[in-house]
């Protein structure tokens, strides 16, 4: 009969598997939340036993940590996002420069290429309305003539 793994046991062995392959600060953000998990399940009643039990063998579940680290790394350009722990305990991340929020990507495209852009565009539209009114040309061209000789009939009598 087998064992039954430990919460100790289990933490550290996701911790080796993952040490190897990823950054150290992914390594703890995944080894807080695991330990997170463990206090919150064992907070609701459940046993350290079944708490390991349910998440499975801690080695395939880094294999599946690490592939979506890489993953996210190949979707998501090659910046990765970091946090940086300092000796007194502060933090910094590298996404947001430091100061806890979002900040988005700003773009800046040269004014050049912006002008072209706006030219392809108009061109794009005129070649849009022009071929709408290709279409209904020998449409309406037909029924202008009929609405001239007609204005023009009565207008004789």
């Amino acid at each position: 009969m087998r064992k039954t793994m430990t919460r100790s046991e289990f933490m550290d062995s996701l911790h080796r598997t993952l040490a190897g392959s990823l950054t150290s600060s992914t390594v703890n953000e995944n080894m807080r939340y695991y330990e997170e998990y463990f206090d919150t399940q064992l907070r609701m009643g459940q046993s350290e036993e079944d708490i390991v039990a349910e998440l499975g063998d801690p080695r395939l579940l880094a294999k599946t940590i690490i592939q979506t680290s890489r993953y996210q790394t190949q979707n998501y350009g090659s910046a990765q996002e970091y946090n940086e722990v300092y000796e007194d305990g502060s933090r910094e991340n590298a996404q947001d420069g430091g100061n806890g929020r979002f900040s988005p990507k700003i773009y800046r495209m040269p004014g050049w290429l912006l002008l072209v852009l706006a030219v392809l565009l108009v061109f794009v539209v005129i070649n849009i309305v022009g071929s709408v009114v290709s279409m209904f040309l020998p449409i309406l061209i037909p029924l202008i003539c009929v609405t001239v000789i007609i204005r023009l009939l009565r207008n004789r009598s």
